[in-house]
């Protein structure tokens, strides 16, 4: 063999403990240099990658690999190898990491994307599942297409691929940041909760068709937010404060909020709320689910009723954005370690300043223009896309 050569070496079988420590035992003996290990157990059965450099001297080169065919079968397992072109041994390419999560993902689901991923003539390097004994999602690292407009166009494309499947596809740059966000931020109506405050407001007070048909013009672009907003809120005057404060004591949290919630804290995130809506479900909701900011809309009152104004500043799209960024600077978090979630178009901007933005059951406009969507199951589901298992997510909220 050639001088300096490397040689991957794959060994496969059943998984049992002393496999690894047995082989570089062979490798530190004859001197040979260990460049990349990677192993993984699949249902008990394990298979086991060593980069090795063979060294200066090119007698050495067979012994070392007959030393470890050697071990190897007295361990009871297959064991191959073949020599790596120093050619494919530049610098580290930038890689994406594809998470894909639905309840049919199955072979089905991972057939489309890998599909999709060839058509880009993707390299896949690693694929691992992280929702625990079902095959519900999966991580898929893989380099990064050359071509830049070739890899914004990925994600349409995955999304299109599975889209009859009920399958979720985010598309995240793999790097650093990736795994370390520091601080998340929510909408609070029809995200971390799952109605709309106002509009249930305005069917206590006996005004909500009327809401409603402010809230259609704004939809329609006739009203900006701020616009509609305070002529929604002009119908609730004379409302008591006491019924509005009520509200606050049963508000429907989306399914796994809590879930989401604690396994952040657990891992030191910083957490908020930044919402359109009112001050006093807000405040609740904080005090709720310990979470360390909550900022809304304040309603005025007046002798215990609402007076049908709102107090500046209005929480609009672009404060939301303004807010994301002071409470990052306070916590010396940089805007890349950001998450926002949200589901309406006033979402758009503080969901463009994190740094990731995801579309949580959403309206078409903020799901084509965010990073990322979860269109099925709970809030928890963002997990995943942290690249978290179900593993360490169930020892987090076990409290371990």
């Amino acid at each position: 063999m050639a001088s300096g050569q490397r040689v991957l070496v794959t060994v496969t079988g059943s998984d049992t403990s002393g496999i690894t420590a047995a082989l570089t035992e062979v490798l530190a003996r004859d001197a040979a240099e260990l460049l990349d290990i990677e192993q993984v157990v699949v249902q008990g059965q394990l298979t086991l990658c060593l980069l090795i450099d063979l060294g200066s001297q090119a007698s050495r080169g067979e012994p070392v690999l007959e030393d470890l065919l050697f071990r190897a079968t007295q361990m009871g397992l297959a064991l191959e190898f073949v020599v790596i072109d120093d050619a494919g041994l530049g610098d580290d390419p930038e890689r994406l990491a594809i998470t894909a999560i639905g309840d049919d993902l199955g072979a089905r689901g991972v057939h489309a994307i890998s599909s999709v991923l060839a058509r880009y003539d993707a390299n896949i390097e690693s694929i691992r599942q992280l929702s625990g004994d079902a095959l519900r999602s999966v991580e898929i690292i893989l380099q990064r297409p050359e071509d830049p407009a070739r890899a914004a166009a990925l994600r349409a494309d995955l999304v299109a691929a599975t889209a009859d499947l009920d399958v979720d596809v985010a598309v995240q740059r793999e790097t650093l940041t990736r795994r370390s966000k520091r601080l998340i931020v929510m909408d609070m109506d029809s995200t971390l909760i799952r109605i709309e405050i106002i509009d249930e407001l305005a069917r206590r007070y006996g005004v909500v068709d009327r809401v409603a048909d402010i809230t259609r013009r704004a939809m329609a672009g006739e009203l900006d937010f701020e616009a509609s907003l305070r002529e929604r809120v002009a119908l609730l005057a004379g409302m008591r404060e006491a019924e509005a404060r009520a509200l606050a004591q049963t508000l429907p949290l989306t399914d796994g909020a809590p879930e989401l919630l604690r396994v952040l804290r657990r891992l030191g995130y910083k957490t908020a709320v930044i919402s359109g809506g009112f001050t006093f479900a807000a405040q609740t909701l904080k005090d709720q689910l310990g979470l360390d900011y909550a900022y809304a809309n304040e309603l005025e009152v007046k002798d215990g009723v609402l007076t049908g104004e709102v107090l500046d500043p209005i929480v609009t799209p672009e404060r939301k954005a303004e807010l994301l960024a002071s409470i990052a600077a306070r916590e010396g978090v940089t805007p890349a370690q950001t998450i926002a979630i949200g589901d309406g178009a006033n979402d758009l901007l503080m969901l463009d300043a994190a740094g990731l933005g995801i579309a949580f059951h959403a309206k078409p406009k903020l799901e084509a223009a965010a990073d990322t969507s979860i269109t099925a199951g709970g809030l928890d589901r963002i997990l995943y896309l942290l690249g978290l298992h179900a593993r360490d997510i169930a020892q987090a909220l076990a409290g371990d």
